[in-house]
């Protein structure tokens, strides 16, 4: 006699890069708007979290496209508030 009861699904283990991934999204993308507000610096500190946050996925996957691009844009954050 089949049972109608499905089996109930395994527990799965969040993996750290995915959920650095999109806190790192959701935070860069806080900074995109906190832009349009006109929310300095908020706006600057929110994209360095982000950068930073998507340097270090791209260390999780030894990506290193992810990590150069987001070094490169970083480094061009830090310049320009060094700069003003």
């Amino acid at each position: 006699m089949q049972s109608d009861a499905q089996a109930l699904p395994k527990a799965t283990t969040l993996n750290p890069a995915f959920v650095l991934k999109w806190a790192a999204s959701i935070v860069q993308i806080l900074g995109y708007s906190a832009t349009a507000w006109g929310l300095h610096p908020w706006n600057i500190y929110l994209f360095l979290a982000g950068l930073t946050g998507w340097f270090l996925v791209g260390v999780l996957w030894n990506d290193r496209a992810i990590m150069l691009i987001h070094i490169v844009a970083l480094g061009a954050m830090i310049s320009g508030i060094w700069s003003s």
